[in-house]
């Protein structure tokens, strides 16, 4: 088993690391949580793990402890080094900053960003009164400075193998989320997973989610069952070793160690022979290159292999996202849609020229103004548009309490600016529409000329009073003759067309920006398809 590496597969999995970067899940989907994660995973795997390794094939190997709170994992790098690295007690839990310890020669392999590039780099326990040197990509600690949760601290220790290094993480099941996230991220960035469990813990389910994963993801595995009386060892063992062998992780090398005073507390180092055979697996498979290049390969390709496993699952997560997109997107057009012929309808029917409009109508010319006309026009029209948007709203939170993934969306409701927005809009249209009839009379040869208020509002009449205002049409024909009449209402009614609609677009898209500012579209799951078929083939 070797890394066949080529410049062209690391282009492909950087393209496709690139793709899985840019996925948005932002729709609470019911699989969406599990997408995110997997997401996450990926660009951990990646960016941790995969694209580093295959740039340099020849960098030391990474083992990972990792296992559940109060498993001793600190207890044990600092025995398997000799000496006191990762700071460890009864405080739970005591791994806040994940510590890794190499050999001096190694330091630069882990100084800079090559792996875990989001970790900023601290060269020295924070409680440390002495200020290190810094060196790139780190900084110098201050006295008693509280540590972040994105921060790893750098130990070298020249009794540890040159080519080997130990990553001691948090617990995977911390109470503080900040340090599960981190400590999955770790796991994802290890050449060998060290899983720690305990003999009151082996058969929790959160160390045999990790086991399970490690088995999928075909990654180079050792099991420690730490702190394990002397008088139920073998027993304990025994049973753990059928567990494993039941989940298909029987070949999975495992180590034992008792339980001794130095456990107690988690202060004290372990006696070197407690842990010498876990170390001389860890030593044979760094200076033996045939175990190395099996140990590290087995991780990468398995890692590889899952490629082909998670993305189509990501990309169907995508695709969900899109589909639900489209229909709130549906929900929305279809509602003004629907509106926007009931509104055409309405006008057709005259239904504007009724209330105070048709009074002021019925008392034009002696009772009433053109201005007064015009007025009582343009709020009448107004009403209706703003029941038409109402109406509208009210249909798209119906159809969006149907739908989960409206959960990401505030639903429509009464929009108190609507009716502010569409008079100022009204009035733009009315001024059009007396422009228009200003310049039909400008053109007239006729004295005395007509006034282009009055044009102006049998001209609005018509257009919008249906067979009600017949006899605005008859009367505007008489004033400016036929031809004129025909033309401006043909003029006319083109401006209400494109207005009304102008003004329904409007308030449509104002209640799709928050949904489009969501960015949800169908190129990222071809996108990743994609890039996993090229990197498919450079395989």
């Amino acid at each position: 088993m070797t890394l066949d590496v080529r410049p062209q597969l690391l282009d492909a999995l950087s393209a496709l690391r690139d793709r899985v970067a840019s996925v948005r899940l932002p729709l609470p989907l019911p699989g969406a949580p599990r997408a995110r994660q997997t997401r996450a995973e990926l660009l951990a795997q990646l960016d941790d793990y995969l694209v580093p390794r295959l740039k340099a094939p020849e960098a030391p190997m990474l083992a990972v402890v990792g296992g559940s709170t109060g498993a001793g994992k600190s207890t044990l790098v600092n025995s398997l080094v000799g000496r006191q690295v990762s700071e460890a007690g009864v405080l739970r839990p005591t791994t806040r900053t994940p510590v890794l310890v190499c050999h001096p020669d190694d330091h630069h392999w882990f100084a800079g960003m090559r792996i875990l590039p989001d970790l900023m780099r601290v060269w020295a326990p924070p409680e440390e009164d002495d200020l290190l040197p810094p060196s790139r990509g780190g900084r110098r600690p201050g006295a008693h400075r509280r540590p972040t949760p994105r921060e790893l601290r750098i130990e070298t220790v020249s009794t540890l193998p040159r080519g080997l290094a130990l990553l001691d993480a948090p617990d995977v099941d911390s109470l503080v989320v900040e340090n599960r996230t981190l400590a999955a991220q770790l796991i994802c960035a290890a050449d060998v997973w060290v899983m720690v469990t305990t003999a009151s813990r082996y058969a929790d389910a959160i160390p045999w989610h990790l086991l399970r994963t490690a088995k999928q993801y075909k990654a180079t595995l050792i099991t420690v069952l730490d702190r394990v009386p002397h008088q139920v060892l073998a027993e304990v063992s025994r049973q753990y070793g059928a567990l494993l062998t039941r989940a298909g992780l029987g070949d999975v090398p495992r180590f034992t160690v008792p339980e001794l005073p130095e456990s107690a507390g988690g202060g004290g180092l372990l006696p070197a022979s407690a842990v010498a055979p876990l170390l001389a697996w860890l030593t044979h498979h760094v200076q033996d290159p045939a175990a190395r290049q099996y140990a590290v390969s087995r991780t990468a390709l398995g890692a590889l292999d899952s490629l082909g496993r998670r993305m189509p699952e990501l990309a169907s997560a995508v695709a969900a996202q899109h589909a639900a997109a489209v229909r709130l997107t549906s929900a929305v057009e279809d509602a003004y849609k629907r509106e926007g012929k009931r509104v055409q309808g309405r006008l057709d029917s005259g239904a504007v020229l009724a209330g105070d409009a048709l009074t002021r109508w019925r008392g034009y010319p002696l009772d009433t103004t053109a201005d007064e006309l015009l007025d009582s026009l343009a709020e009448s029209l107004a009403a209706l548009l703003q029941c038409a948007v109402a109406a509208a709203d009210e249909r798209i939170a119906e159809a969006w309490r149907r739908e989960p993934a409206a959960g990401a969306l505030s639903p429509p409701g009464p929009d108190r600016e609507a009716a502010e927005r569409i008079g100022m809009a009204v009035r733009r249209w009315r001024r059009v529409l007396e422009e228009l009839a200003e310049e039909e009379v400008a053109k007239l040869d006729r004295q005395p000329a007509p006034d282009p208020d009055g044009i102006a509002a049998l001209l609005v009449a018509a257009l919008l009073g249906g067979k009600r205002a017949r006899p605005a049409g008859e009367k505007l024909a008489e004033r400016i003759g036929v031809q004129a009449a025909v033309r401006l209402r043909d003029r006319g009614g083109e401006v209400v067309s494109d207005h009304l609609d102008q003004i329904l677009r409007a308030e449509r898209d104002r209640r799709l920006a928050p949904l489009q500012a969501l960015e949800v579209t169908p190129e990222p799951q071809a996108e990743l398809i994609a890039a996993l078929s090229l990197l498919q083939k450079e395989r």
